[in-house]
């Protein structure tokens, strides 16, 4: 089973991506229109990496493939390596913000547990589940590592608003990055496992990967 990212709008936008902040209210029409020609580009890329190596499709063969201009690409993703990984990005964008609509006096670690396990992501699960096998290319994988340090820094911001106040900054950067380093390292084993079969027994096998990930990290380690 492959992974579908969702059908783009027939509409799009020449306009430069700046997504609406958490908190609107409604996002507009040219704000969906932008969404919609992101995702087009999104879906374009990952449809080429399904069928082609990376280096067999270019920038103008996703632009055509989307609907846009080379310009419009551009204006949206520095390459096709990151349209491929906004995926990730995606996915992570997600869980930080389940992460931050969790009750301020639950645990950090309980939290991220939650978070993870959530079912609305189920879609955005098995997407980046797929860009996982097909992005083991170095090249493009130094894209899905800048997602991951994007995430690191973005969850740092929310365990500073969580934790109790004057806690160490070592704390911090420890406990985020255990979060980070174990749910990559679940992903790695998924794959170890399964390679590209996406399947619902094997994204039952990833979510479960993740939550025993946070589990253990609560629990500790034996020695």
């Amino acid at each position: 089973m492959t992974a579908t990212p969702s059908s783009a709008a027939s509409s799009v936008d020449d306009g430069v991506d700046d997504r609406a902040g958490a908190g609107a209210p409604q996002p507009s029409r040219r704000e969906l229109n932008k969404a919609a020609t992101r995702e087009a580009i999104a879906a374009a890329a990952l449809n080429f990496l399904r069928n082609r190596d990376l280096t067999a499709f270019t920038v103008d063969d996703v632009a055509a493939a989307a609907g846009v201009s080379r310009r419009t690409f551009f204006n949206y993703f520095s390459s096709v390596e990151a349209a491929v990984a906004s995926y990730t990005e995606d996915f992570l964008d997600q869980v930080i913000a389940e992460l931050e609509a969790r009750p301020l006096d639950e645990p950090l670690l309980q939290s991220a547990r939650a978070a993870l396990s959530n079912g609305d992501h189920a879609d955005a699960l098995a997407i980046l589940a797929e860009t996982v096998g097909l992005t083991q290319d170095p090249q493009l994988g130094r894209f899905q590592l800048q997602a991951w340090e994007d995430c690191s820094q973005k969850i740092t911001e929310v365990a500073r608003h969580r934790l109790p106040a004057g806690t160490d900054e070592l704390y911090v950067c420890i406990l985020v990055g255990a979060i980070v380093g174990s749910c990559r390292a679940a992903f790695m084993v998924w794959f170890q496992r399964h390679g590209t079969n996406i399947t619902a027994d094997t994204l039952a096998d990833l979510r479960g990967l993740l939550d025993e990930t946070i589990a253990q990290l609560r629990h500790g380690f034996k020695n």
